[in-house]
């Protein structure tokens, strides 16, 4: 008995007890407050007036541009206050409903806990939301919202004119000329037309890049796991795996975001596999590149040239090699900063304060909306295997065409209008999502975020027999139409498979592909495909051992006798390169893959 259907494309829905959450307070419940000294009576009156005016209060806490600002008087009243020291923001924030920041302004922990609970929407004026506390902000009732798109075409045209100015030496030969110079032979640059670019994540910005070099005469290629091979079609550019774009790339222009998977990803080893002589532009986050091995690049002749606009401390250091280099031209930040993205900008997260005020639930927020306890007591543990799911099946992925289709099924012995699926179904689209993006998913734009990757999700339950006590008794996650670092996650059908439950509140993988294991899902995992003979969990748990690797868990999954098994090994700590070699090494393991948690 199963009914399959897709959704993402489907809206999520909170109730309107969800949705009180995020209204204003009630202008009949003042805001608590300590006693006041007879200096403070005019803070008094001010605090009283502010919960009596029918208005909710937005405070702009950082340059904003004038569209916005006028599309938020409209709603609400409007307080400028720029360069507010931390104790200033601290004692507005109690007077306020919404705060509008650019990076410059942390939005700490102190910040909402001296809200006393009055401000429900934080909205960050860019992408980057380093400078919010968001644990603090979900504590808090507080919806945090950012303004991810105005920027596009500012950050595009900026990594166009830096591909350009590297490759025809501009911003050297210009301080050539003002130094007195005339050097026309030493700046002898290169042409673009007929080049091989590689666009290193092919998102909005990555797209842009691309119709561009298009139209400049290059030859473009790209790497991005999420992204559609329809739209990279149309514009005429050709998916590549990660390994195949460094070593035909003449140049390499970064819009990859910033996440544990993807700090450093250009470093001394990913330097050596690439063509020499390759130029490389940076556009989207410092700490991408390994700045020192970048310069050791620029030495060897790997790399010919670079142009940064990004760095990992910004900004860098006066004395900075990288940025002293000679062959690197670099800028100082300046991607979104065109006229016009700054007044889009301004818009986009006005509107997004203004909505979200209103009590409706924004494609940009980043951080969850609160949810009535007692849902969350029931299906915490499952919240949590439904996430770990999908960060193992996206990490089983490989090669270049990218995850476009995935089934759920939840098998379960409740009637389906007594499973609501939609917080399992956001958790699985956030571990699929986050280990390869800079996107926060929830529960408020995990539709959306799958919808814009191109990612279909379908779901269907398995009514089971049994009691309907337990929410649920297994869920299954499958990705189709994709290629597998550890080909033994390939079902029968030709899909990899995950499956778990959830035993004494902790959640457990339970299926890879066609073989039944049986580890907890905590710390991280090694999954080995191993010849079923004698001995083989001592050897490798000897390897483990050995280099202070502590096992938490271990179970194998075999075909048959003396056939083909699979060992999946929970591990507390995160094996070096060398520890993995060995046991790849050991003569029975056919395969084996890391899987971090």
């Amino acid at each position: 008995m199963a009914a399959t259907t897709p959704t993402a494309a489907s809206n999520l829905l909170i109730t309107k007890k969800n949705l009180s959450s995020l209204s204003l307070i009630s202008t009949n419940k003042l805001p608590t407050f300590s006693p006041l000294h007879t200096s403070s009576r005019r803070q008094l009156f001010i605090v009283l007036s502010a919960s009596l005016n029918s208005k909710p209060t937005v405070l702009v806490a950082e340059k904003l541009g004038e569209a916005g600002i006028n599309l938020l008087k409209d709603f609400a009243n409007v307080d400028c206050s720029y360069n507010l020291s931390p104790d200033e923001l601290c004692t507005k924030i109690s007077l306020c409903d919404a705060l509008i920041v650019r990076s410059g302004t942390k939005v700490s922990r102190e910040v909402f806990e001296s809200s006393g609970g009055r401000l429900k929407v934080v909205g960050r004026a860019g992408v980057g939301i380093d400078n919010v506390d968001l644990a603090a902000a979900t504590e808090h009732g507080c919806l945090v919202v950012n303004a991810p798109t105005a920027n596009t075409i500012a950050a595009a045209e900026h990594g166009i004119a830096l591909l350009a100015a590297m490759a025809r030496n501009v911003a050297q030969a210009d301080a050539s000329v003002k130094a007195g110079k005339w050097q026309r032979n030493k700046y002898v640059g290169v042409s673009l037309v007929g080049k091989t670019l590689a666009v290193m994540g092919f998102g909005k910005v990555g797209s842009e890049v691309a119709r561009r070099a298009k139209g400049l005469g290059m030859h473009v290629i790209a790497h991005d796991p999420y992204a559609p091979a329809d739209r990279a079609r149309a514009i005429g550019v050709e998916l590549v795996s990660f390994d195949e774009a460094l070593a035909t790339a003449d140049f390499i222009s970064l819009h990859m975001p910033l996440t544990p998977a993807t700090a450093k990803i250009l470093n001394d080893e990913t330097f050596v596999k690439m063509k020499k002589g390759v130029r490389i532009v940076n556009v989207a986050r410092g700490g991408v590149i390994d700045e020192d091995a970048l310069v050791r690049a620029l030495d060897a002749g790997i790399v010919a040239q670079a142009a940064l606009d990004v760095f990992t401390v910004e900004p860098p250091p006066q004395d900075s090699k990288l940025v002293q280099h000679e062959r690197v031209t670099v800028t100082p930040h300046l991607g979104a900063s065109t006229m016009e993205a700054q007044e889009g900008v301004a818009i986009e997260i006005a509107e997004a304060v203004v909505g979200a005020l209103k009590g409706e639930l924004a494609s940009t927020a980043v951080n969850a909306p609160m949810v009535p306890a007692e849902v969350l007591t029931e299906l915490k543990p499952f919240v949590e295997l439904a996430e770990k799911l999908g960060r193992l099946a996206v990490q089983l992925v490989s090669g270049g065409s990218g995850v476009k289709d995935v089934k759920v099924t939840y098998a379960s012995a409740r009637a389906p209008d007594d499973l609501d699926t939609r917080v399992l179904r956001a958790m699985i689209t956030k571990g699929l999502i986050e280990p390869i993006s800079s996107v926060f998913v929830n529960l408020v734009n995990a539709d959306f975020s799958a919808k814009q990757r191109g990612l279909r999700i379908s779901e269907e339950r398995i009514l089971q027999d049994g009691s309907p006590e337990s929410p649920l008794d297994f869920i299954q996650v499958q990705v189709a139409n994709v290629e597998s670092k550890f080909a033994s996650a390939i079902s029968e059908t030709g899909e990899i498979k995950v499956e778990g439950r959830v035993k004494d509140g902790i959640p457990h993988l339970t299926r890879v592909g066609s073989f039944e294991v049986d580890v907890s899902l905590e710390g991280s995992i090694i999954l080995c495909r191993q010849v079923d003979q004698p001995g083989m969990i001592g050897k490798v748990g000897s390897v483990l051992g050995e280099q202070n690797v502590n096992v938490s868990f271990m179970s194998v999954g075999r075909i048959a006798p003396r056939k083909q098994a699979v060992m999946a090994i929970g591990v507390d700590e995160q094996p070096s390169k060398e520890t993995l070699k060995k046991i790849g090494d050991i003569p029975a393991v056919e395969e084996f893959v890391f899987l971090k948690l």
